[in-house]
């Protein structure tokens, strides 16, 4: 079942009298709306239903749609950056490759990988494109830092790495001004799909997850931080 959480404004320190109230809860209301977040948890799901999905979300959200972050896992796939080269793709097998319209090159997802994609206004946010990067490296390096792994990113490949070895990675698209996809981050999965190509476009590049440093932590906990996190740069 789709569970949806929301964080916005704390509003119990508001104190007006009816005249206020006339003049102010019709913007108060629409401030509310526009500062909140609405987290759904998608739990496991196809990439291209999601992904389909997260386009007519945007195609239809107006100024006042609040922003999402769809928590979830997908089933097995490999996915092709908008721009991504065929070239780096080099022994899918019988797994499905779905080129989309996020940015980078070619990466896998599969159960036991975290997905959190925002849904964000970044003209309400006033965030441009380089700054949501950075700000959802930082979620991600934070997070990892909480449980004891000291990771960084790297300005001429977006993501996030431990041991130089990629954890985290990135992949945005922008369109009317709001952005849509986000990151993925591994925690417990099987990486040996990532041997089939070259990932993020960089050849001999390593994966790496939480639990291969003895992290044990699930999905729903992984996801709460990281949402955490998001949430603390974005308000």
């Amino acid at each position: 079942m789709l569970q949806v959480f929301s964080t916005c404004l704390n509003t119990n320190a508001l104190k007006i009298d009816k005249i206020q109230a006339t003049v102010l809860l019709p913007f108060l209301s629409f401030l509310f709306q526009s500062m909140s977040t609405l987290i759904r948890d998608l739990g496991l799901q196809p990439y291209e239903k999601v992904w389909r999905d997260m386009q007519h979300f945007t195609q239809e959200r107006t100024a006042s749609t609040p922003d999402e972050i769809w928590v979830l896992e997908h089933h097995p796939v490999y996915t092709l950056g908008l721009n991504g080269k065929l070239e780096h793709i080099l022994n899918t097998g019988t797994l499905p490759v779905i080129h989309c319209d996020r940015g980078g090159q070619v990466t896998y997802h599969g159960p036991g990988q975290l997905i959190v994609y925002t849904l964000l206004d970044l003209k309400r946010l006033n965030l441009g494109i380089r700054p949501l990067v950075s700000l959802l490296e930082r979620a991600m390096i934070n997070v990892l830092a909480q449980h004891g792994l000291a990771a960084l990113a790297k300005p001429e490949a977006p993501g996030v790495y431990v041991d130089n070895k990629k954890i985290g990675s990135i992949g945005i698209r922008i369109k009317n001004n709001c952005s849509y996809h986000g990151i993925s981050l591994n925690n417990n999965m099987d990486l040996t799909p990532f041997d089939a190509i070259n990932t993020c476009g960089f050849k001999d590049l390593q994966v790496t997850q939480l639990s291969n440093f003895g992290v044990n932590i699930s999905i729903d906990e992984l996801a709460a931080h990281v949402t955490q996190a998001i949430n603390l740069s974005l308000h």
